[in-house]
């Protein structure tokens, strides 16, 4: 039997590949084929329909990188195909291997009307059906000779990420240009036999089913004349449907398919690549959502709806049109699909405001799931944000890359910082481009981990990234699989569907708590450094446009910029896209990035420059105002307010030691930095306790090896720590001291690079500022600065949306140790009773806190490092190569308040002001530091009243009373659109024009705030 079923599998995969398969195609004549190359970037349609064409004929080669060519087809029905179905195959030089990751196509009728794309595994456009012969045949395509940049060998460094540096070497060859008869009969075939087989092969060798199946393949395959496939194909169907009409078994797993295609808003293409590629895939599926009438589609990412309304008005209409026969699903109310460790808590939650408002306003659709398929691993933040967007389900894939741990669960509740548990499936099919193959459905079948208490999972079905969405044959195989036999059963169903049935099925499921840590992709925490650091800088001059403009507004009258905040905030959005902010894109969009976050910031200090010269009044008014756009008070300056502030001369010294090196004392600390720049003792004056762990140096920059196994910018693997170079050499060491600061500069060279770091105490603050200017010119190189603490704790704070997260700095589990790298907004906390030490950053998400015990005297040190560049070589060879500015601070003595103070401080400078006011009031204060403003802004919806956000930032029970400067009228809790908020929310007072809050710890709390007359 074992070699009867070897034999019959052999046949069938020869049958097929050599005999059935070409004859879905038996008779084909020639197009004719014309080309005209845009110069440039691409053109519109109409000028590409309208451009003179030069005859080209298959296998002449074509495409430069990122160019567009125009090409037009033509041709003649055969009289003799009457009646028949009629395609045109378009062949452009696909690899059928690779669907999403070379050129594309997007067809056209003669008068500009988008018909369908043109993808490796989607090459055919329907002509006639049944074609009545003599029809001419006009069709124009626009092709996209993107260049191949994951390859076979996917990590090789390639100029062909920039179209700067990518060349003009033809790419492709056109390879078929012709029209066909389609025999619908042996495509069906094909498709049944291709079921079978793939089920057979799945199947037990034990099973009956199995060799049920095989018997009737063998019987198929014997009624087949090879010399007349065409002719005898309905005999082997016939054969075949006794095995295709079995009913599965009632315990048979259930799937519930939803056609899909992932398209990275931006990676291995620019932008403006993304926009054409969204045409072509929306194009596909509405039309096979026309052909096939059991089909649904889903699309997430707002951004990617709104490219198509703006560029691709034609195929928005029939997008709108599906959508509203809901055929066509808007999915996750995201404006991207973004990555999640790094937006800030703002940019997090206005990721659910801009997508879910985008599709309310233009569909009516309420989404209530999240789609985050491929996002490196989720912040212990997230849930939170979700329902307070009004959403309650999240659906993701990327765990299952996890390379150590195999997540214990499918479907789950998954419970952030703050408590809020949020419905989550991880789909066990482990993949978001689903094809229906049969192996691919039985390991979704095999791999569920919730047997027994759960039966249903989600098969996103579709080639993502240009691949052109969901195929027919996709949609042929489902049909097959809805009840068959040996098989999951597979239906179509609108992501809130399953998610309902799920829930409903499985009303106590397993917790998870916290993070969902990725165990791969760390180094997207570091890599492409200009555009974490421009992500920084833009989230926070949001914060303070938003701020001094309402402030402006409501004190002055003046207009507030809606629309330009509006499209700032989508575009930096856009930019936090899962491939875009963590580093993991060509050169050519970190490129373009850099040039749009310097725009963005010019435009937002232009805004918050207007709105404070006009809350400060006459700029020839002689006052000196400092503004304060963090949420707690300092130097007298109220928070979310302006005064002035007079100059103290402080206490601050840089004194030369006997020994060599220098102290920097400012009455609140004592700094060493020792003859080679490093720092052996930060001192807490009115303690006395020491930082640094003894024996060692902190401000220490190690260099390591960094060549990971796989996925250059994406991956830092352990062993990079094994061999490391402390960079103790010096060039110049300097101090200075000034009235109110004392600093130490130190210079240092090694490789081919080049770093200057300034040691800094100012007057008043116990905090050392740490500046480092590294001219990097390093190749697959890892940059860290080190900063060993005498501390002995299991545990540190490290801040995320909305509040914090403990992770161990022990490694007792794999789980543990797997978090060797992991992401920070602005501070990291460590801390023994009654004391702590809080290392902030501006703009640093990269690090890793380790723990060893000193032989000297047993204690513990405790390391933290900030990772702050890399040097890999692919997507972009020239990654992170060139001038970075850091700015960190070390911050003795602090409590976790104190760490949430220092970390808004380094992003939100103070800003000085002349004019003729003394002070400007904040709008708004609240009595206790433990409850943070987040947002002060204008409703979105113009009515005038204002939007306070605030949450519990320090993980306890806080009370607070927030108080306006301006008369109260109502205060009402709302949801992140600013909608009233059904249910409990805190505990929310309105009392003689005060607000009294009571939250939980991480409470989040979104107030309208609504004035008197």
């Amino acid at each position: 039997m074992h070699d009867d079923r070897t034999l019959v599998e052999s046949r069938l995969k020869r049958v097929l590949d050599e005999r059935i398969r070409p004859a879905v195609y038996p008779e084909s004549v020639p197009l004719t084929v014309g080309i005209w190359t845009a110069p440039g970037e691409p053109v519109p349609v109409a000028e590409g329909l309208a451009a003179p064409r030069s005859p080209i004929t298959v296998g002449d080669a074509w495409g430069a990188p990122w160019g567009t060519s125009w090409l037009t087809v033509t041709g003649t029905v055969p009289q003799e195909w009457a009646g028949r179905t009629v395609e045109a195959l378009i062949d452009l030089g696909f690899d059928a291997n690779m669907p999403g990751f070379q050129c594309e196509g997007l067809v056209y009728r003669p008068d500009g009307t988008p018909v369908k794309g043109l993808n490796p595994q989607n090459q055919w456009v329907r002509v006639a059906s049944p074609a009545v012969g003599g029809e001419p045949v006009l069709l124009h395509v626009e092709a996209a000779s993107n260049p191949v940049i994951l390859d076979y060998h996917p990590f090789l460094p390639t100029e062909l990420g920039d179209k700067e540096t990518a060349g003009t070497e033809p790419q492709y060859k056109l390879t078929r240009m012709d029209l066909a008869v389609f025999d619908e009969t042996v495509w069906q075939l094909v498709i049944d036999l291709e079921v079978l087989g793939e089920l057979m092969a799945e199947l037990p060798v034990e099973s009956a089913r199995r060799w049920e199946i095989l018997r009737a393949v063998e019987r198929a395959l014997d009624a087949i004349d090879l010399q007349n496939v065409n002719k005898t194909a309905p005999q082997a169907r016939s054969a075949l449907n006794t095995v295709l009409s079995t009913p599965a078994a009632p315990s048979a797993h259930r799937i519930s398919a939803i056609g899909h295609a992932h398209i990275d808003s931006a990676w291995l293409w620019p932008l403006r690549e993304t926009v054409r590629k969204v045409a072509r895939t929306t194009a596909n599926m509405t039309a096979l959502l026309e052909d096939e009438p059991d089909f649904l589609y889903t699309m997430s990412q707002a951004q990617q709806f709104a490219w198509i309304k703006e560029h691709r008005p034609e195929v928005y209409a029939r997008v709108r049109k599906a959508v509203a026969d809901g055929r066509f699903v808007p999915a996750g109310g995201m404006w991207v699909e973004s990555d999640t460790n790094m937006p800030s808590s703002e940019a997090m939650a206005r990721q659910f405001v801009h997508g879910k408002r985008f599709f309310l306003d233009e569909f009516g659709v309420e989404n209530h799931e999240a789609w985050l398929p491929d996002t490196f691993g989720f912040t212990g933040g997230l849930p939170q944000i979700i329902r307070n967007a009004g959403s309650k389900w999240l659906l993701t894939q990327k765990i299952s890359w996890s390379q150590v741990n195999t997540f214990p669960h499918h479907t789950f509740l998954w419970e952030g910082i703050d408590g809020t548990r949020i419905f989550t499936h991880f789909p066990p099919v482990d993949t978001y481009n689903c094809s229906m193959k049969g192996s691919e459905i039985a390991h979704a079948a095999r791999n569920f981990k919730d047997k027994g208490v759960a039966r249903h999972s989600l098969a996103p079905t579709g080639w993502g990234d240009g691949g052109g969405g969901t195929t027919r044959e996709m949609v042929a195989k489902a049909a097959r699989l809805k009840d068959l036999e040996g098989s999951a059963t597979v239906r179509w169903e609108r992501p809130a569907e399953f998610f309902a049935k799920a829930e409903a099925e499985y009303p106590s499921p397993p917790v998870w708590v916290g993070e969902l840590y990725l165990e791969l992709h760390r180094a997207t925490l570091t890599s492409q450094a200009k555009t974490k650091q421009g992500n920084r800088r833009s989230e926070n001059l949001l914060r303070e446009a938003e701020l001094w403009c309402t402030t402006a507004t409501l004190r002055t009258g003046a207009a507030y910029p809606y629309e330009e905040l509006d499209r700032i905030w989508k575009t930096v959005l856009l930019h936090q896209f899962h491939d875009i902010l963590p580093g993991s894109s060509i050169a050519w969009v970190h490129r373009e990035a850099e040039a749009t976050y310097a725009a963005l910031a010019t435009e937002l200090e232009a805004l918050i420059g207007r709105a404070q010269q006009t809350l400060a009044g006459d700029a020839g008014g002689g006052h000196d105002l400092v503004f304060n756009a963090a949420p707690h008070e300092r130097s007298s300056v109220p928070a979310g307010g302006a005064a002035a502030t007079p100059t103290t001369p402080g206490n601050c010294a840089a004194t030369e030691r006997p020994e060599g090196g220098f102290t920097l004392h400012n009455g609140l600390l004592d700094v060493v930095v020792d003859t080679e720049g490093l720092i052996t003792s930060v001192t807490e004056v009115a303690s006395g306790r020491e930082t640094v762990a003894p024996g060692t140096r902190a401000n220490l920059l190690q260099l390591h090896p960094d060549f990971p196994n796989m996925w250059d910018a994406w991956d830092v693997d352990q062993f990079y720590r094994n061999t490391g170079t402390d960079l103790t050499d010096v060039d110049a060491i300097t101090a200075t001291t000034h009235p109110d600061r004392a600093s130490v500069r130190v210079e240092r060279s090694f490789g081919s690079s080049r770093v200057v770091q300034t040691l800094t105490l100012r007057a008043g603050e116990q905090r050392l500022d740490i500046d480092t200017e590294v001219d990097w010119h390093e190749a697959e190189k890892f940059l860290k600065a080190a900063f060993p603490l005498d501390l002995h704790t299991e545990r540190y704070a490290a801040e995320t949306q909305f509040g914090h997260l403990y992770r161990p700095t022990h490694t007792n589990t794999s789980w543990e140790a797997a978090k060797f790298e992991a992401c920070n907004h602005r501070f990291v906390h460590l801390d023994e009773p009654g004391w702590g030490v809080a290392l902030v950053t501006a703009s640093t998400y990269g690090h890793d806190v380790t723990r060893t015990v000193r032989d000297t005297d047993g204690g513990t040190t405790t390391t933290v490092r900030f990772s702050l560049l890399r040097a890999p070589r692919f997507p972009d060879p020239k990654t992170d190569q060139g001038l970075h500015r850091f700015h960190h601070a070390l911050v003795p003595g602090a409590t976790i308040a104190d760490a949430v103070r220092e970390g808004y401080r380094i992003g939100l400078p103070e800003r000085r002001v002349t004019g003729s006011e003394e002070t400007v009031a904040p709008l708004v204060t609240v009595d206790n530091d433990a409850i943070v403003v987040s947002a002060v802004k204008l409703a979105d919806d113009r009515s005038g009243d204002l939007i306070v956000r605030v949450y519990e930032a320090n993980g306890g029970r806080a009370r607070g009373r927030l108080t306006t400067s301006f008369p109260l009228a109502e205060a009402q809790p709302c949801d992140l659109l600013e909608r009233p908020w059904e249910g409990t929310r805190g505990d929310v007072t309105l009392t003689e024009g005060t607000v009294d809050l009571a939250l939980r710890p991480f409470e989040l709390v979104t107030l309208r705030l609504s004035t008197q007359g």
